[in-house]
């Protein structure tokens, strides 16, 4: 089954995010936006090992703020492609070891299907992070990729924080 619904077009602002499959660090399959539970949420998309240090440090920042709040949520979301597949059951088991047991329903890992996704973030370098916001009905409300920065991550915040006090 691929991880994604409809051919890939570049996401906008405003377009719903097109349904996205994986599986939960518990073995729980995800789908996106759905389980997102009319809740504001950050997605955050790595598509190379190297990817997730800029992720994890936007998720940091991000946790400071919001993680408290039962409105906002956020996925972290390793896309892995080619052969390394083959080594779900490695790749999975080291990511467990990696990430505590109370966030393994925030890790949501994506095996095959990665090329239309990078087309739809606009996938330039893969070591960064690619950051999409989501609203409480699964549309774009922000994007933006690269390394964390703080100018960028207010922008975010500001966007979540609109998005919470509309609902």
């Amino acid at each position: 089954m691929a991880p994604f619904s409809s051919v890939a077009s570049d996401l906008t602002v405003g377009e719903e995010l097109p349904e996205l499959r994986g599986e939960y660090l518990s073995g729980r399959k995800a789908f996106l936006p759905k389980d997102t539970s009319g809740r504001a949420a950050l997605l955050l998309f790595g598509f190379t090992y190297q990817s997730r240090f800029a992720v994890e440090a936007w998720t940091k920042r991000f946790r400071k703020d919001f993680e408290k709040n039962p409105q906002v949520t956020f996925y972290e979301i390793p896309m892995i492609s080619g052969m390394a597949r083959l080594g779900k059951w490695f790749i999975d088991g080291g990511m467990r070891r990696g990430t505590p047991k109370a966030d393994y329903e925030n890790v949501i890992t994506v095996y095959g299907g990665t090329e239309p996704w990078k087309q739809r973030l606009g996938v330039k370098g893969e070591d960064s992070a690619y950051l999409v916001v989501i609203d409480q009905k699964g549309k774009v409300a922000w994007r933006h990729s690269g390394l964390f920065d703080e100018t960028s991550y207010q922008s975010l915040a500001v966007q979540v924080r609109q998005l919470v006090s509309a609902q």
